[in-house]
């Protein structure tokens, strides 16, 4: 392993307990010896790159700092990470990517070549872009990172045409995407969803525990059809509900009561939540990336409007059947094949007995 593979890598481990600061990993080499590595703390407390100048100590002078993104030059809940960097006598610096947030971008590197500190940029360049896409979107745009999640068998079923879902996919799958929900700032999903399966929508360790932090769980319910019993209430975290005023004032009060803020949003042509103006609350709430993991009409609508950034199709060997059988994305659909989401940069994984498909919807003009 490389010293950016393993700055690389260190980033991985805390991405979703950094947001809405980027997950940064930091390594310190010196005479072909690691002597300091660091990874980037939850916000207001110290950046991988001061992380692993602490760890070097006087050491670092004359070092060769590794970094997954390039060191913050400006002042935010902590000193700008230049600064330390140059005061250490780190002669040498390489980052995976730029940092995309405007106040940045380049101005680090160009403060350590002020300083007469060589900055070499690109190494792991392609694992660092996926690990910041979700930062680079929301500090550009103020707007998360929607992945659209779903689970379906070979012939494109989520159910039966009696409405059974549990299991779809296998134990590995469903591992997998715990994983990811520890790795996100918010799940959403539709009222059918809810109203059918029950979720927590909680993120859980191996043995099936929560863990203290807790994505941000998101409901679409226009009329505030959820039930106050719901899986959703009485977990660690907080549950959002964006209806409409089509909302009755005691059914909101019902939610509120049962634990949930209730936020009511304009409704769009189809008289439902209007989705681009909840993505734009959540990114004012700092949600960097969100999941939506269903049900279809809500997958459908995100794709009808654009929204979506990446998808993660998990897809079981099984065969459903039924015309009644649900499928994973609904809404209004395309005319013409020449009109279909194609995905770009698509990759292909086995997870246990299923398969992973995981791509980004081409941009359309």
């Amino acid at each position: 392993m490389t010293p950016m593979q393993k700055a690389i890598g260190l980033a991985r481990q805390v991405l979703g307990s950094t947001s809405p600061n980027p997950a940064v990993g930091a390594v310190i080499i010196k005479d072909g010896l690691e002597i300091g590595c660091g990874s980037t703390l939850p916000p207001g407390q110290r950046h991988a790159e001061i992380g692993a100048l602490e760890h070097a100590g006087a050491a670092s002078r004359g070092a060769t700092l590794y970094t997954s993104l390039e060191p913050c030059c400006n002042f935010g809940r902590t000193p700008p990470c230049t600064q330390a960097i140059i005061a250490a006598g780190i002669v040498r610096v390489c980052l995976a990517a730029l940092d995309p947030n405007p106040r940045v971008s380049g101005r680090g590197c160009a403060e350590l070549r002020s300083a007469g500190i060589e900055a070499v940029i690109g190494e792991e360049s392609e694992s660092a872009q996926e690990i910041y896409e979700a930062f680079t979107k929301h500090i550009t745009t103020g707007i998360p990172f929607v992945s659209a999640k779903f689970a379906m068998s070979l012939d494109g079923k989520i159910a039966t045409r009696t409405g059974d879902s549990r299991w779809v996919t296998g134990p590995e799958s469903r591992g997998l995407v715990q994983q990811m929900r520890r790795e996100i700032d918010g799940i959403l999903v539709g009222v059918n969803t809810v109203l059918a399966d029950d979720p927590q929508l909680t993120a859980r360790d191996p043995e099936g525990n929560p863990l203290p932090r807790q994505p941000l769980r998101v409901v679409v319910d226009s009329r505030c059809r959820t039930p106050g019993e719901s899986g959703l209430f009485g977990q660690p975290g907080h549950t959002l509900i964006a209806c409409t005023e089509k909302a009755s004032s005691e059914d909101v009060a019902r939610l509120e009561r049962a634990g949930a803020e209730v936020l009511q949003l304009p409704a769009g042509e189809d008289g439902r939540v209007d989705l681009g103006e909840l993505l734009a609350e959540l990114g004012r709430r700092d949600v960097v990336s969100l999941m939506v993991e269903g049900g279809g009409m809500v997958l459908g609508s995100l794709f009808d409007a654009r929204l979506v950034d990446k998808v993660y199709a998990f897809i079981a060997p099984l065969i459903i059947g039924g015309s009644q059988a649900s499928s994973p994305v609904e809404g209004r659909g395309v005319e013409q094949l020449a009109g279909a989401w194609r995905m770009e940069g698509a990759s292909v994984r086995t997870v246990g007995p299923d398969w992973l498909v995981v791509g980004y919807p081409e941009k359309k003009s």
